[in-house]
Parts: structure tokens; C-alpha cells; sequence
């Protein structure tokens, strides 16, 4: 029986006379389905030019070519990037260094096995080595507005980028280098951030001439970092201190389109590439402006408290002083951020002859309506509670 079976076993794996008969009919060879064929073949090119995307319907199950290592995935803007590239097919490599459940709620926006987390050391050079083997692009998304004990300015904004710069420049098959740094970076700067980020520039355009800069202004989102803080304060001490007289000029953009912006340098043939972006959205604001905007969302009457400059300095100064004195973290701060107050101590506005959205084919959202539509969560009635700004009320009546 059991010779019996193995010659039955022998038989089934012996290529039939009849399949070399089909082949030389239908010829189904390796190199018809193989990466020399145009139809199945990468329009990923060695030198780093041209397009990036293959032709054809795209889609969350298609197969883009890009295979983008996005460092800082897990923060604000990143959830958003990762979620543009994932629908378009691309497979996106996370690496993430904190706990295992800071990545999951990115798992769910690509297809099986698009998303990848890997956890890695920012101070390994070979944990980074091993992120950045199978990747063709490096998104760099990685950034900090306050320090802490065991991460300065320097080391998050400037020596992480740099290096990221030089493990490319040896990786040879890296083929775009995207930095995201902030709109009003400069070496003379009064924000230690803000010349942080400049030298970060610097040090990969140094590296890689042809990396693509992008300078957005503040992030405007459901998670961010400048209406949310306003809001939760307004909520619980019933006012917003406003530095200075609240005169300060910003222009302020919404975070997805930040996101669409860094996949259309991605996607075009290659003139975004050695090139700064300055990305602001359509409307410049004062500082009130922007809260005013805020009350209006949450249905809360403004009440402000001016604040000048130095006493809001002086009233942020304690943590700066004790940060790296005390055997214990110190927490984080809001709205009482000595280098956040140093940056809005100046306009921040794009230049005007900078590359914008326009030179990317985008055009950015107002933030009226749907981008800070996540601010009624702070109305106290319920999403129908309040006044809107047409039937505005008085002080007096307010309740």
C-alpha cells in the first residue's frame, strides 16, 4: 500500500507532458510575471527622481511602491500621514518607543500587514539601521515643544534629524527624505525650539541636498496642542490668560492638510525635491482672534486676562530652573510654556515668497466649521447647548 501510494505521490508531483504543451502555447513564463514587465513592475527610480506612485487605481489594497518609514507616527500629525499613505496602498513602517499599545490605533488603517510597528532606541544608530532596511522613503515627523529630564531641544529636534540624514545618506536606497520642521524656525529665533528646528534643517540639507523641508504653522486639530490646552483652562478657571495684548499675528493650518501636503511632495515627479515649503492656512489671526474663535465653538462667554510678556515668563521660569534638578519628572506644561511664550512673542506667518500649498496643487481649509468642529465636546450642555454667533447674548444674561 504504501508503495502503491508513493508512486501516486510521485506521479501527482511529475509536471505533466500536457503543461510544457500549454506553455508553449500560453507563454506563462517568470519573466512575463516578473518586475520587468511594465504592468507589474515599480516606477520607484534608483537616483530618486520621478514618480514615486505607480500608475493605476491606487486604493488601501493596491501596492503604491512606497515603503515609508515614519518616525514620530504616533504624535499629532502622524496619525493623519499614516492614515493618507495606508489608503493609498503604501506600506508604512512605525517605530515607536514607548509602550505597545501607543501604536495601535494605526493598525486599523491600512490593510493586512501595511502597518508595521517596530520598536526602536532613537539613541541606537543599529535600532534605526534596522527600521530604515526595507524603507524607500523617511518621513520625519519627530518633535518636542517642551524638554524634559532626559530629552533637550537639541538632542529631539536637531541630533535625531541629523541622524536620521546620515543613516540615509549610507542607506543608499532611500530614495525622498521628508523633514517637517515649524513655520518661524530661524537661528535667531528667541524660542529654543524654534532655533533647534533651523539647525535641524541645516544639518540634513548639509547631509541631503535634495531632502524636502516643510514648514507648517500651529496645527490646528482634535488632538492638538493650542485649542485644546485654551479650552480645558477656559472650562476650568472660567477665563484664558492672554500674553501680551493678544496682538500676536499667527496662521494657523489645519492638520490634515499638513498631511496631504507631505504625500503630494511624495507623489510628484520629483521638483518638490531640495525645495523649503512654508504651510499656513488661508486666514492670518491675532492671538484673540483665535480665542474668540475657540468661545464661539464652545458657547462660553470670552473672559480674558492680559498678561504681559515677562510676568508670563516669570511665572514659567520655576520649571525651566528645577527640570534637571529634581530626581523626578516634572509636569508637562499647557499654556505656561517658557519657549512656547518666547515663539508667540513674534508674528509667525508664511513669507511671501516662500513655497506654499499653491506650488503642492493643495488648497488649505478655513478653520471656521469642520477642522475645530472637536471643540463642542467642551460645551457643557451638550453638542445643541449655548448660544451661536448670531444670537449672541449678553454678559448679563449669560448663565
Amino acid at each position: 500500500m504504501q508503495a502503491v501510494s508513493r508512486r501516486l505521490g510521485h506521479q501527482i508531483l511529475k509536471p505533466s507532458p500536457s503543461i510544457f504543451s500549454l506553455k508553449s502555447i500560453y507563454p506563462l513564463s517568470d519573466h512575463y510575471y516578473g518586475a520587468d514587465h511594465p504592468r507589474y513592475a515599480s516606477t520607484l527610480t534608483t537616483k530618486g527622481v520621478g514618480h514615486l506612485v505607480r500608475k493605476g487605481t491606487g486604493g488601501r489594497s493596491s501596492v503604491s511602491g512606497i515603503v515609508a518609514a515614519v518616525f514620530g507616527a504616533t504624535g499629532f500629525l502622524g496619525r493623519y500621514l499614516v492614515q493618507q499613505l495606508a489608503k493609498m496602498g503604501s506600506q508604512v513602517l512605525v517605530p515607536f518607543r514607548g509602550s505597545d499599545d501607543s501604536h495601535r490605533h494605526l493598525k486599523l488603517m491600512g490593510d493586512l500587514g501595511q502597518i508595521v510597528p517596530m520598536k526602536y532606541n532613537p539613541r541606537d544608530e543599529n535600532s534605526i539601521k534596522a527600521v530604515l532596511a526595507k524603507a524607500n522613503v523617511v518621513i520625519n515627523l519627530i518633535g518636542r515643544e517642551y524638554e524634559t529630564r532626559n530629552y533637550s531641544f537639541e538632542e529631539v529636534n536637531h541630533y535625531m534629524a541629523e541622524q536620521l540624514a546620515m543613516i540615509s545618506k549610507e542607506h543608499g536606497g532611500i530614495m525622498r527624505f521628508v523633514q517637517v520642521s515649524c513655520l518661524g524656525a530661524s537661528p535667531s529665533s528667541p524660542s529654543k525650539m524654534l532655533r533647534s528646528k533651523a539647525a535641524a534643517e541645516e544639518a540634513i540639507l548639509r547631509e541631503l541636498p535634495e531632502a524636502t523641508i516643510l514648514k507648517p504653522a500651529v496645527m490646528i486639530g482634535t488632538e492638538d496642542r493650542i485649542l485644546n490646552p485654551w479650552a480645558h483652562f477656559a472650562k476650568k478657571y472660567s477665563f484664558l490668560p492672554l500674553f501680551g495684548d493678544g496682538s500676536t499675528k499667527i496662521q494657523p493650518v489645519y492638520v490634515v492638510d499638513v498631511a496631504s501636503a507631505v504625500v503630494a511632495a511624495l507623489k510628484d515627479d520629483g521638483t518638490s525635491m531640495g525645495k523649503t515649503y512654508e504651510l499656513g492656512g488661508p486666514e492670518i489671526f491675532t492671538m484673540h482672534q483665535l480665542a474668540e474663535l475657540m468661545y464661539d465653538m464652545i458657547r462660553e462667554w470670552p473672559r480674558y486676562v492680559k498678561i504681559p510678556f515677562p510676568i508670563a515668563k516669570a511665572i514659567s521660569m520655576p520649571r525651566e530652573i528645577v527640570l534637571k534638578k529634581v530626581p523626578f519628572p516634572m509636569p508637562t506644561p499647557t499654556i505656561f510654556n517658557l519657549d512656547l511664550i518666547e515663539a508667540f512673542s513674534i508674528d509667525t506667518v508664511v513669507s511671501g515668497d516662500a513655497l506654499t500649498f499653491d506650488d503642492l496643487e493643495l488648497v488649505p481649509h478655513k478653520l471656521q466649521g469642520y477642522p475645530v468642529e472637536f471643540l463642542i465636546q467642551y460645551r457643557k450642555g451638550g453638542p445643541q447647548y449655548g448660544s451661536t454667533v448670531s444670537e449672541r447674548v449678553s454678559p448679563e444674561s449669560w448663565p
